[in-house]
């Protein structure tokens, strides 16, 4: 069943400014057609049954126009307006108007929360819904990343003693379908459902650029232009692969993450420029999937880390077959025959594909920022404080484009704050305790702070490493590589940090996050009781190295 909507809108200058109106009322759900009047001043829409005259007028109200159902009375609901209050309400009469840039984790968290909190959003994707992390970031990664661990048991592992290994075949056409589906599958459930299931928020489909600061144009993705004003923004906008200036790289078809996750094809030789989260991982994903990988790292692997984090992966990277060469740049890139040529320090490296993976850029080049009194530091991210405001106090950020650490959970929890903020409230983002997991095998996960960043602060501390050959879990295991080292504040005995490297290591951190956040002693922590033959268990035994040798220990004593 269809019905008939007469909408009045003012505030139309052109019969261009209708073509937009009509654009944004027929990307809301449900309706089939609307016919725009600029001299009219009216809209006439088909609409199924269930489409509203509030989710209409709200639509409309995103690009900057007035609109009511004609009948409706002056000011009753479903009228929007150009102007509205500092507040959640103003006078009772009109929302907080919300223009969100951008649709992933940071986006999401913001413009729900904003609307729970009474606002209504319009929000602003240039690219495909839901942005880096469940699109081409954490998602697909992950689903490549467990299928080469899956990979790599069927080929090899401590049990091939008694259980009889096979090189597996790797069809990777089928292996991208799979992964393909369920990024679509949590797209869809995470991200487009739940917004079109949301008559407070307005989806744009188009890039937004700053007028000033109070307003937005924004050049649709389906053509032409319109303007959104605004009570407050968000800009979530995220980051884009970094590309080192090495000469003749740009002429060559590289693979950022985004081009090696999407690949149907695994390289025979694959090189990989870099050596932090991104090329870590997916450099030893292609490795167990059945290429032969070169690591460039310009220091070392991790480098960020306390050095033992590094110095054990480059161990395990090494045991598996992958070349990781410390130290060393490409200082050119050539392309030809269907083959990458790198000239380095350590003679020419010849590959069939060349991930680049140095690092992530905010995405803030064409948002016009200086417009809106936005500032940016020299690398381009936003400058931010503790609440999320940017230098233009109604005007907030959050996430990759931001220099907050890059990590959707991070994000997530940055957006939820500010839409608190920009709504009224007054909430701050405790970065103290953040867990970190770099999804390797062994995987590598951080909180706190690590001996050297503790001391850098002038606080005295103690530290105690203990390696897996003395985690009951990892005998059993038959696999000891790696250790958990804890860092306390020495006069106080207070946990400050801890460093783990340990198969399912992000398993165990968010433990050590919470004892971190309750301020624990190592030896409370020490004290606790932890479940036998787990691998978190490894936290209790790393506390208690600093009163007892563990080795005189029995398996379970507490």
């Amino acid at each position: 069943m269809t019905q008939a909507i007469a909408l009045s809108i003012s505030g139309m200058t052109c019969a261009s400014c209708a073509g937009h109106v009509k654009t944004v009322l027929e990307q809301v759900r449900g309706v089939r057609v609307a016919e725009v009047s600029y001299p009219g001043g009216r809209a006439d829409i088909r609409a199924e049954d269930g489409v509203t005259v509030e989710v209409l007028t709200a639509a409309v109200a995103g690009l900057g126009y007035g609109a009511r159902g004609i009948g409706a009375p002056a000011g009753a609901v479903g009228e929007s307006s150009r102007e509205f209050g500092a507040g959640a309400q103003r006078g009772g009469e009109h929302p907080l108007h919300v223009a969100v840039i951008g649709s992933g984790g940071a986006a999401m968290a913001a413009a729900l929360k904003a609307v729970e909190r009474g606002a209504r959003v319009t929000l602003i994707e240039r690219g495909t819904i839901g942005g880096t992390c469940v699109n081409v970031g954490c998602v697909p990664s992950k689903i490549m990343i467990r299928a080469a661990h899956i990979a790599h048991l069927r080929r090899e592992s401590p049990f091939d003693a008694g259980i009889s290994a096979a090189s597996p075949v790797i069809l990777r056409e089928r292996l991208l379908a799979q992964q393909q589906g369920r990024v679509d599958e949590l797209r869809h459930a995470k991200y487009e459902r739940i917004l079109d299931g949301n008559p407070a928020i307005t989806v744009l489909h188009g890039a937004a650029r700053f007028r000033d600061g109070h307003s937005l144009a924004v050049r649709l993705n389906a053509g032409g232009e319109c303007a959104v004003t605004f009570d407050r923004c968000f800009i979530a906008t995220g980051a884009s692969p970094a590309i080192p200036p090495i000469p003749g790289l740009k002429e060559t078809p590289y693979w950022t993450s985004t081009e090696a996750l999407a690949s149907d094809t695994i390289p025979e030789r694959l090189v990989v420029v870099g050596a932090s989260v991104v090329a870590v991982e997916l450099a030893q994903a292609f490795a167990r999937l059945g290429s032969r990988v070169t690591v460039l790292a310009r220091s070392t692997l991790l480098r960020s880390e306390d050095p033992a984090v590094g110095e054990t992966l480059t161990a395990a990277f090494r045991s598996e077959g992958i070349e990781v060469l410390e130290h060393t740049q490409a200082s050119c890139v050539d392309y030809r025959n269907h083959e990458f040529v790198l000239a380095t320090g350590q003679g020419q490296l010849v590959a069939d594909k060349l991930l680049v993976a140095t690092g992530r850029s905010p995405n803030t080049r064409g948002l016009n920022c200086e417009a809106a009194g936005v500032a940016l530091d020299a690398q381009g991210a936003i400058l931010i404080d503790a609440g999320m405001r940017t230098s233009a106090p109604h005007i907030y950020a959050a996430g990759d484009c931001t220099d907050q650490p890059q990590f959707v959970y991070v994000a997530a929890a940055a957006g939820t704050r500010a839409a608190v903020n920009m709504t009224g409230g007054e909430a701050r983002l405790d970065l103290s305790a953040m867990p970190a997991v770099v999804f390797t095998d062994p995987q590598i996960a951080t909180v706190g702070l690590s001996e050297a960043e503790a001391r850098a602060k002038g606080v005295k501390t103690g530290s105690r490493s203990l390696s897996l050959d003395n985690v009951p879990r990892a005998l059993a295991n038959f696999d000891t590589r790696g250790f958990i080292k804890l860092v306390i504040e020495e006069s106080s005995r207070r946990l400050i940090g801890v460093q783990a490297v340990a198969p399912e290591a992000g398993e165990l951190i968010q433990t050590a996050a919470l004892a971190i956040r309750a301020g624990m002693t190592v030896e409370e922590l020490a004290d606790q009781l932890f479940p036998y033959l787990t691998m978190v268990e490894g936290l209790k035994l790393a506390a208690q190295t600093f009163r007892k040798d563990v080795t005189q220990l029995s398996c379970c004593a507490g």
